[in-house]
């Protein structure tokens, strides 16, 4: 990219470091250089060893898996950067912890999602960019700008290189139709709707099937895959009903056990992620796809810092691809 990058700063925490190399790459920078550990008792340690004075930082860090440690990392680190006179700190938080948490659903539960906004906000944060929060309100818990990055494209760009007819977006559950829809609308295909209930937390019951899979190739798509319970179960119901194969797209890959082996278990021909989060190696599978959110997020961060646009960031595909 052909722009002065003097006054851009990218950090990594210890979250996903690989994707923030890719970014930088994507950037045409070098990380800047800070340490980001631990004290011998435990506590998160954050020394940024070059000037950042006046400077535009980012700082790359989901807050995945161990979730409390990278989410300190993530508000020490801003912290760091409001003290040593940052010019902006943008948080690029590809997953959004307790996003999952953003409303009360019985007496006397926390709504963690607005709390960890306001620790944001409170440690210095003056933007934020991220990628399908579970549930969209969530850009309002903040008085800052947001950014919301979609997968879409991206997990359209790569259905599209399968050569599927006949292809049928399915929602895993009614409030994810206006995902299926985005992700329908890029494929030029119907959608259709598991409606399912929760006897309790992280078990699901699928109903009822509404719309015609029949001789379909079906593509679910969510935006969290965490134990795959509820996933695999409409991947069954689907092949029930007649589908001719079934593929499952979902931005953030937890995948907290068994997700692996019921995953493999499964009907399904592929499931494919984004590396939001990082894929260790014992949660590899020859079902598991994983995609690279680089050239997007390095998109946005341009823009940003360039003070453009950024709702253009997926009108080309070649941006998507990884050819901005």
């Amino acid at each position: 990219m052909n722009f002065d990058t003097s006054k851009l700063c990218i950090l990594a925490g210890n979250a996903n470091p690989k994707l923030a190399q890719e970014v930088a790459q994507y950037i045409g920078v070098e990380l800047c250089h800070a340490f980001v550990g631990h004290f011998n008792n435990g506590e998160t340690q954050v020394m940024i060893s070059e000037s950042i004075r006046g400077k535009d930082v980012f700082i790359i860090q989901p807050t995945s898996q161990p979730v409390n440690d990278n989410l300190m990392e993530l508000l020490i680190m801003a912290d760091a950067c409001r003290r040593a006179s940052a010019q902006s700190i943008t948080a690029v938080v590809p997953y959004y912890a307790y996003s999952r948490q953003d409303r009360k659903t019985r007496g006397r539960e926390p709504i963690s999602a607005k709390l960890v906004a306001n620790l944001m906000t409170t440690a210095g944060v003056t933007r934020v960019v991220t990628v399908d929060l579970h549930a969209g309100q969530i850009q309002g818990f903040f008085d800052i700008p947001v950014d919301h990055l979609a997968a879409a494209p991206l997990l359209a760009g790569y259905i599209q290189t399968k050569n599927l007819e006949d292809v049928v977006v399915v929602s895993p559950d009614l409030g994810g139709v206006t995902r299926a829809r985005a992700l329908a609308d890029r494929l030029k295909a119907p959608i259709a709707i598991i409606e399912k209930r929760r006897p309790k937390p992280g078990c699901a019951k699928v109903m009822n099937l509404i719309g015609d899979v029949k001789d379909k190739n079906c593509v679910i798509i969510d935006d969290i895959v965490d134990t795959a319970g509820s996933l695999c179960e409409g991947a069954k119901a689907l092949v029930a009903h007649g589908a001719k194969s079934v593929y499952a797209c979902c931005t953030h890959g937890i995948l907290s056990d068994p997700a692996v082996q019921r995953i493999e278990d499964s009907p399904m021909e592929e499931l494919i992620v984004t590396n939001t989060i990082p894929l260790p190696e014992e949660k590899h599978s020859s079902k598991i796809i994983s995609l690279s959110m680089a050239a997007p997020i390095g998109e946005v961060i341009s823009r940003i810092y360039q003070k453009k646009s950024v709702s253009k960031l997926f009108d080309s595909i070649d941006i998507i691809k990884g050819k901005g």
